[in-house]
C-alpha cells in the first residue's frame, strides 16, 4: 500500500511539473474557461460528500469543469434529474480545469479516497482512468442491466472503447473543422481546401483576389497534430496507438507522420498562407474578418456565428487532411463520464442512474441545443428541436455528417503522458514556424521527449 501511494504522490509531482502549462481544451476554451465569480461560488466543498442528504436520499457528488453557460447547463440537467425521482440526490462541484480535477484524481490511491462518485474526465486522461484502478467501468453497469447502448453514437463509444470494453460514458463531445468566410471564398472564385496540399493553391488564390493578406489562421494547438495523424491512418505511440496497453514509446517519427505536417505547415507559413499566429491566435482573426479560414472545435460554432454576426456568412467544411491522398476521418475531443469504483453499491447505482438520465434522448437534445456538443444519443437527430436547430444554423450539420463519415478505427491515440506529450508538441511548433529548427529535427525532439515522458512515467508505474 505504502508504494501505491508513494508511487501516485510521485506522479502527480511530474504531472504537476510537466504540465503547468499544458492541458489546454478547444472545447472548454472555446466557450467558457469557467473562471468567473459564479463558478466559484456555486462550487461546494468537497468534504461534504455525505452519504446521504438531509431529506434521505442518497447523494451522488458529481465532479465537472464546465464553466460560463456550459455551467449553467449542468445545473439545469441536475436539478431536472433531482426532481425527477427521489431516491437520489446529486449535488454538481465545478473544478477549474480539465487539468485541475485530473490532478485530484492523480493523487487519490482508491475509489474511496476520490471524495466523488462520478467525475468528467477529458480525453487526455483517458488511458489514465482505465489503468487507475480508480473506476468501475461503464461496460460493468451495461452488462448488469443489459442496457441497449446501440442508441449512442458509435463514434462516441469507439474512443472511450478498449478491448470491447465502454470504460465511460461520452458526454461532451466534439470535432475540429474548417470554418470559412463565404464571402471571401465567392469573391474569390476559389473552392474549399480539402488538404494542405490544396490550401496553398487556394490561399495563394485568395491573396491574388486581394480578399485577405492571411488566408487561414489557426493556432499553435496540438489537437490538429492528433487530427493530421488520424487523417493520414498513422499512429502516434506504440501498442496500438496506445489502446492495447500504456505506450512504451512513440512511432511518430519512426513512420513519418509529424514530420510531414510540419513540412506541410511551415510551407504554408513561409508562402503567407499560414502566418504563425501563436497558441491563442486563429479563431480572433477569422471572426474579425481578418482571416478567410480557421480551424477551430464544432463546439465553437455558436460563439463564431455569435461574434461574426452578419458582418459575413459562415461556412463550414470537414477538417482537412495533409496530403490529398489522405483519406481517413477524425477523432473526437471533449470529455466524458467516468464512475467512480467507492465500494457503495447504493451510489454506484445511483451514479449509473443519473448517467442514463444525461444521455437520454430529452437531456441531449438540451444539451445539445444549449453547449454546441455532439447530441451522444442518436434519437436527437429525430427530434424537432433538433431539426429546428439545423434550420437555424446549417453549418451544425457538417459536423454531423463529418462524425459520421468517420470510422470507429479513425479515433485517436490514448497515452497516460498525453497531456505532456500536447505541451511538448506545441512547444516544438512553434520552434519550426519562428525558423528555430527544422520538422525533420522537430519530430526528433519530440520523439525523445515524450519517450523520456513515457518511460519516468512506466518506471513509476510498474
Amino acid at each position: 500500500m505504502f508504494k501505491k501511494i508513494a508511487s501516485r504522490l510521485m506522479l502527480v509531482l511530474m504531472f504537476v511539473t510537466l504540465t503547468a502549462c499544458a492541458g489546454r481544451n478547444e472545447d472548454s476554451k472555446a466557450i467558457d474557461t469557467g473562471k468567473d465569480s459564479k463558478n466559484s461560488e456555486s462550487s461546494e466543498s468537497n468534504s461534504s460528500n455525505d452519504a446521504t442528504s438531509s431529506d434521505g436520499k442518497t447523494t451522488i457528488v458529481f465532479w465537472h469543469s464546465m464553466g460560463g453557460n456550459l455551467n449553467d447547463a449542468i445545473d439545469h440537467l441536475v436539478a431536472e434529474y433531482n426532481k425527477s425521482q427521489d431516491k437520489y440526490y446529486v449535488k454538481a462541484e465545478f473544478q477549474g480545469e480539465y487539468d485541475d480535477a485530473l490532478t485530484k484524481l492523480r493523487s487519490s490511491a482508491s475509489g474511496k479516497d476520490v471524495g466523488a462518485d462520478l467525475v468528467q474526465v477529458f480525453e487526455l486522461g483517458t488511458r489514465y482512468m482505465i489503468d487507475s484502478g480508480l473506476i468501475k467501468p461503464m461496460q460493468d453497469f451495461i452488462d448488469e442491466e443489459n442496457y441497449d447502448t446501440s442508441q449512442l453514437e458509435d463514434n462516441l463509444l469507439a474512443y472511450y472503447t478498449v478491448d470491447g470494453k465502454l470504460n465511460s460514458m461520452p458526454f461532451n463531445s466534439s470535432t475540429p473543422l474548417l470554418y470559412y468566410n463565404k464571402d471571401m471564398f465567392e469573391e474569390a472564385g476559389v473552392e474549399v481546401p480539402k488538404s494542405l496540399e490544396e490550401m496553398k493553391l487556394v490561399g495563394q488564390k485568395l491573396k491574388e483576389a486581394g480578399v485577405t493578406d492571411m488566408p487561414i489562421s489557426f493556432s499553435v494547438y496540438g489537437w490538429w497534430i492528433d487530427q493530421f495523424m488520424n487523417k493520414q491512418g498513422l499512429d502516434l505511440f506504440d501498442n496500438e496507438n496506445g489502446r492495447k496497453a500504456n505506450p512504451t514509446k512513440s512511432v511518430f517519427d519512426e513512420n513519418g507522420g509529424v514530420t510531414n505536417i510540419l513540412k506541410a505547415w511551415k510551407d504554408l507559413a513561409d508562402e503567407g498562407i499560414a502566418p504563425n499566429v501563436g497558441k491563442q491566435g486563429g479563431t480572433a482573426e477569422f471572426n474579425s474578418g481578418t482571416s478567410a479560414m480557421t480551424f477551430a472545435s464544432t463546439a465553437s460554432l455558436t460563439q463564431i456565428l455569435s461574434e461574426v454576426g452578419d458582418r459575413f456568412e459562415v461556412g463550414t467544411a470537414y477538417f482537412p487532411s495533409v496530403k490529398d491522398s489522405d483519406k481517413n476521418g477524425v477523432s473526437i475531443g471533449g470529455a466524458s463520464l467516468y464512475a467512480i469504483n467507492s465500494g457503495d453499491e447504493e451510489k454506484m447505482a445511483g451514479t449509473w442512474d443519473f448517467i442514463k438520465f444525461l444521455v437520454s434522448v430529452e437531456s441531449q437534445t438540451y444539451w445539445n441545443a444549449n453547449t454546441g456538443y455532439f447530441p451522444v444519443n442518436k434519437g436527437v437527430l429525430d427530434t424537432q428541436e433538433f431539426k429546428d436547430l439545423i434550420k437555424k444554423s446549417p453549418q451544425f450539420e457538417t459536423a454531423i455528417d463529418q462524425l459520421h463519415d468517420s470510422k470507429p478505427e479513425d479515433q485517436g491515440a490514448l497515452a497516460t503522458v498525453y497531456q505532456e506529450s500536447r505541451q511538448i508538441m506545441e512547444k516544438h511548433i512553434e520552434d519550426v514556424l519562428n525558423g528555430n529548427i527544422s520538422p525533420e529535427d522537430a519530430s526528433k525532439k519530440m520523439a525523445e521527449e515524450i519517450d523520456a515522458a513515457l518511460e519516468s512515467y512506466n518506471q513509476v508505474n510498474k
